[in-house]
């Protein structure tokens, strides 16, 4: 009898342990993913939020994470530390002052994108405003603009306005806003009777109208580099994303949204 409980338990606990979850007894170990942060000019924010999802698709272990602001202000964020991976700015002005800190890793920077400088309306605005030239008139009270010097939307703006000979009588009825998608709301709503945004800004609302394009020759070329952070945590993950970005994959994503290439 000894003998027989003797094996009974044994066979008890050898099916005990087969059924046992292999999670309870440390089973094979889980591959954790793979996160990174990028920080983005909001004007990119349509865009490269299916960029995300196509590059979801292609390397699922790789974890995304989007900071949309205005380009000064998340130049600001890294300088003070924040944990950014890859930079895009709207402009080459704040991944210059990166650069010229070493904040940037060597050799990954690159110009990824075009876009340009376009005068918008609300959609119904019957303030017979068809140029630039137009913002002088006593009618037009009041012209959304990006801060110029932390937003570069705000900043091209500024550039073009100059070069017309017209800052000086258009900046005295600004209503200066924090980054380009809040010019466009500030146009949306009829807050304002025009606004200076990107031609992306204005694809992608139906509530506003573009009635002019600022010359090329009136502001340096819209550009948006992308570059690795230095002390970026995860830089081969980064490194493969900032990659993928140039891809034909994400550049038809890009066009859709009315961005061209810079190597064009």
């Amino acid at each position: 009898m000894k003998r027989r409980s003797f094996v009974a338990t044994l066979l008890s606990l050898s099916l005990l342990v087969l059924l046992t979850p292999l999670s309870l007894v440390g089973g094979p170990p889980q591959t954790a993913k793979v996160e990174i942060t990028v920080s983005a000019a909001i004007s990119l924010k349509n865009a490269l939020d299916d960029v995300k999802q196509a590059y979801a698709v292609e390397s699922p272990g790789v974890s995304i994470a989007t900071n949309y602001g205005a380009s000064g202000t998340l130049q600001l964020q890294i300088e003070q530390g924040a944990p950014v991976d890859v930079f895009i700015s709207a402009a080459p002005k704040q991944m210059d002052a990166l650069e010229t800190k070493g904040l940037l890793l060597e050799g990954t920077r690159k110009d990824l994108l075009r876009n340009e400088v376009v005068l918008i309306v609300p959609k119904d605005s019957a303030t017979g405003i068809s140029s630039f030239q137009d913002l002088t008139q006593p009618s037009v009270k009041q012209i959304a603009l990006g801060e110029p010097t932390t937003v570069p939307a705000g900043q091209y703006a500024k550039e073009v306005l100059t070069n017309l000979g017209i800052y000086d009588t258009v900046s005295a009825k600004a209503v200066l806003a924090k980054d380009v998608r809040q010019v466009l709301t500030y146009v949306e709503t009829g807050n304002v009777d025009a606004g200076i945004v990107y031609a992306t800004d204005a694809l992608a609302s139906s509530k506003v109208k573009v009635v002019a394009q600022a010359p090329e020759n009136s502001h340096t070329p819209v550009l948006y580099p992308v570059a690795v952070i230095k002390d970026s945590k995860n830089p081969l993950a980064a490194k493969q994303f900032a990659t993928f970005l140039s891809s034909r994959a994400a550049a038809g994503i890009f066009q859709k949204y009315g961005f061209s290439l810079a190597s064009r």
